[in-house]
């Protein structure tokens, strides 16, 4: 291998070097949870330098070439892309394991256990991103989701995590098997297993000098089938409030960003890239299936007393808005700047919702730092004047992801709408069903903040004390909520880097 290639695998190779080594350190020196923390926080803050010495990022930041690397004959590749997700993917990585530490603990929940099966999922995801054949893929996938069953029933003696976790194990078992089933059909009619040589040999169709087939058509329907359950679209979506509910606090965060970030990167080698030619087969599905993500997302989000439940029927809604990104991108003309704008804006807005959703997971997870607290909307009342750190970045994640600016979700909203809006048709009416849902989230998500700060605390309400690891997670995820929609060098800086991501997928 060439130097290029082993520094285009490196940040992978680093993350799964970085859990195998957790599990050593906890074998030499066992039951130190700080000494776990340390060196999963300090490995991964190397891996984040890592990735941005190799690169490519805009203006030129990396040592590898702007085109790309590809890598084992070109089964994987990192591109703008690879390295756009990598550095997102290490940022969810190192807020989980933030958010963790204090939760664990007192629950005697091992963090060494806890951090090597995330790092093991998130380099899953990181295969993901840069994978660029069908079995690369799978096998990226299987690594991401296998881990997150095992996350999900972390808490092994609440009953409510296992049964989240079995129904999440089991439908996820169907949607891989369902993807599984896609791909084989996919390989049988276009013998090849390469997303590029697949593309190329759908290009006919497109020119009109072939058919469609009944067994392409029904990969197609099998390959959507399997990643609408992946990132929990409606109807797929029936594993995740129950999964979330279930999973001890800093899990729910993590699922509710990490797989489903990784879930639309496989989204964007497989449809953005290999089944480009035929988008116009698929734009149809894809718009009802956003519409109708979100709104559910967002009535049955409505109802919830419980906040776990609440946030995970959000991270529903929230699909269906990502979705309207691929929607814009699938409606536009082939090469036109609509086209490149629809996956500009689902990417940013991966970055503001990673930030925003593990902050407010996070001040829940804080929250419930004793033993004993529930996750009802109701033990949130008084606590602006109970922990007021808390109810500050409560709120500020809260506001953002309702979508009031100057916040990163403000700006993820307006330029996914933006970008729908210009691709017109169909596509056009997401954008008004979209601000309507957002409009609609309000009512949920600053009831939350009527509580926190126009309610009294419970009289038996204890004081709330915030550990150091929390303490320094939430700054981060306050900072990227606020820095991304505030300054715009920043802004400007995370939108480069999506652009630079979109036009290497193109």
């Amino acid at each position: 291998m060439t130097g290029n290639e082993i520094l285009a695998l490196l940040p992978f190779v680093l993350v799964v070097g970085l859990a195998m080594a957790i599990v050593l350190v906890d074998i030499i020196a066992p039951h130190r949870d700080e000494l776990v923390t340390v060196v999963g926080v300090t490995g991964l803050l190397v891996a984040l330098a890592v990735t941005v010495i190799a690169g490519p990022l805009p203006s030129g930041v990396g040592a590898l070439p702007a085109g790309g690397q590809q890598v084992l004959g070109g089964v994987y590749a990192r591109d703008g892309l690879t390295a756009f997700l990598d550095l997102l993917f290490i940022v969810i990585a190192l807020l989980s394991l933030l958010f963790a530490v204090d939760y664990l603990k007192p629950r005697a929940l091992p963090m060494a256990e806890y951090s090597a099966t995330l790092l093991f999922a998130i380099s899953g995801a990181m295969l993901l991103a840069g994978g660029r054949d069908l079995l690369i893929l799978f096998l990226g996938l299987e690594l991401l989701v296998l881990p997150g069953y095992m996350l999900a029933g972390y808490a092994k003696r609440d009953g409510l995590s296992t049964e989240g976790a079995i129904k999440y194990f089991l439908l996820g078992s169907f949607s891989s098997a369902i993807l599984l089933f896609g791909f084989a059909l996919t390989l049988g009619f276009t013998g090849s297993t390469r997303i590029d040589g697949i593309a190329a040999k759908l290009a006919p169709i497109v020119a009109g000098q072939a058919p469609i087939s009944i067994g392409l058509a029904m990969a197609l329907a099998l390959l959507t089938t399997g990643v609408a359950f992946k990132i929990a679209a409606v109807p797929f979506h029936y594993w995740t409030p129950d999964a979330y509910q279930g999973s001890p606090t800093p899990v729910t965060g993590y699922l509710s960003v990490g797989p489903k970030v990784a879930a639309f990167a496989l989204i964007l080698r497989l449809f953005v890239v290999a089944l480009a030619p035929l988008k116009g087969d698929w734009l149809p599905v894809v718009v009802i299936l956003a519409a109708v993500t979100m709104t559910l997302g967002n009535l049955v989000a409505v109802t919830q007393d419980n906040i776990k439940r609440m946030l995970g029927y959000s991270s529903i809604a929230h699909t269906g808005y990502m979705l309207v990104g691929l929607a814009a991108f699938a409606g536009a003309p082939v090469g036109s700047t609509a086209e490149s704008q629809g996956l500009q804006a689902m990417l940013f807005y991966f970055v503001a919702y990673t930030f925003m959703n593990l902050g407010a997971f996070a001040c829940v997870a804080a929250l419930q730092r004793r033993p004993g607290v529930t996750s009802q909307i109701a033990s949130f009342a008084g606590l602006g004047r109970r922990a007021p750190l808390l109810g500050l970045t409560m709120t500020l994640f809260l506001l953002s992801l309702t979508g009031i600016p100057p916040t990163a979700g403000f700006f993820a909203k307006a330029y996914v709408i933006i970008a729908a809006v210009q691709t017109g048709g169909w596509v056009g009416v997401l954008a008004v069903i979209m601000m309507l849902n957002a409009a609609a989230a309000a009512f949920y998500y600053l009831r939350i903040v009527v509580y926190m700060y126009m309610r009294d605390a419970p009289e038996n309400a204890r004081p709330l004390t915030i550990g150091a690891m929390t303490r320094a997670g939430l700054v981060v995820a306050a900072t990227g909520t606020i820095v991304i929609g505030l300054l715009p060098p920043i802004t400007n800086a995370v939108f480069d880097m999506a652009r630079q991501a979109a036009q290497a997928v193109l």
